[in-house]
C-alpha cells in the first residue's frame, strides 16, 4: 500500500512562537516526536510530505521554515499553502493521486485550524488517515488551555468518517504504518 506522512505547519515561529504568538503546548516533545514518526516514515517508503503555512512569518525567513530542529528527508516534498486547507490551492492531492497513496499519517500544528482540516479534507479525498495523538499541538485559545483542545480532537477525529474513509488516533510508539482502518470496516 501507498503512503504519505504529511507533517503540517511544523514551522519555527508557529511551533517556538513569536513576537505574536506563544510556543505551541509541549513543543520539545512534539519535535521528538515528529522527528521519530519521520523515521518510521522512511522505514515504510512512505513518500514524505511537508506543508508550510504563508502566514507563519508573512512567507518568509528562518520563522517560516520547517522548525530547525526537525529532520527534513532529502526527498520530501514541500507544499505552501495560504488557507487553512493543506489541499486548498496546493497540488497536494494532484501529488497524492499521482503516486497511488490510500493512506496518510498526520502530524503537526495547530490542532484546531490546519490539522483538524487536514485530516477531514483526506478522508473527503479518498484517504483513509492515521492522526498521530500525541503528533500535534496547539496554543491556549480564550476558552480551552492547549492540551484540553488536543484531547478533544483527539476523541472527535477518532473513528471520523466520510462514507468509505475514515481517521484513527493512534500515538507516536505504535505501528503507524500498518494500518488499522479495515479492523473497523
Amino acid at each position: 500500500m501507498n503512503q504519505a506522512l504529511i507533517i503540517v505547519d511544523a514551522q519555527q515561529d508557529l511551533i517556538d512562537g513569536s513576537g505574536k504568538e506563544s510556543p505551541v503546548f509541549n513543543k520539545d516533545l512534539l519535535i521528538k516526536n515528529i522527528n521519530s514518526v519521520i523515521e518510521k516514515g522512511i522505514k515504510a517508503k512512505a513518500a514524505i510530505i511537508f506543508i508550510r503555512d504563508v502566514d507563519v512569518a508573512e512567507g518568509k525567513g528562518k520563522g517560516f521554515e520547517v522548525h530547525q530542529e526537525i529532520n527534513i528527508p532529502a526527498d520530501a516534498l514541500i507544499f505552501d499553502k495560504s488557507a487553512t486547507n493543506a489541499f486548498y490551492g496546493t497540488d497536494l492531492l494532484n501529488s497524492i493521486k499521482k503516486k497511488e497513496i490510500k493512506h496518510a499519517v498526520i502530524l503537526g500544528c495547530k490542532t484546531e485550524h490546519c490539522i483538524d482540516t487536514a485530516v477531514r479534507m483526506a478522508t473527503v479525498n479518498g484517504l483513509d488517515v492515521t492522526l498521530v495523538g500525541d503528533g500535534h499541538s496547539t496554543t491556549d485559545s480564550t476558552v480551552l488551555k492547549a492540551h484540553q483542545i488536543i484531547e478533544h480532537h483527539n476523541k472527535v477525529l477518532h473513528g471520523h468518517y466520510n462514507v468509505d474513509h475514515f481517521s484513527v488516533v493512534r500515538n507516536t510508539s505504535e505501528d503507524l504504518f500498518s494500518p488499522i482502518h479495515d479492523q473497523y470496516r
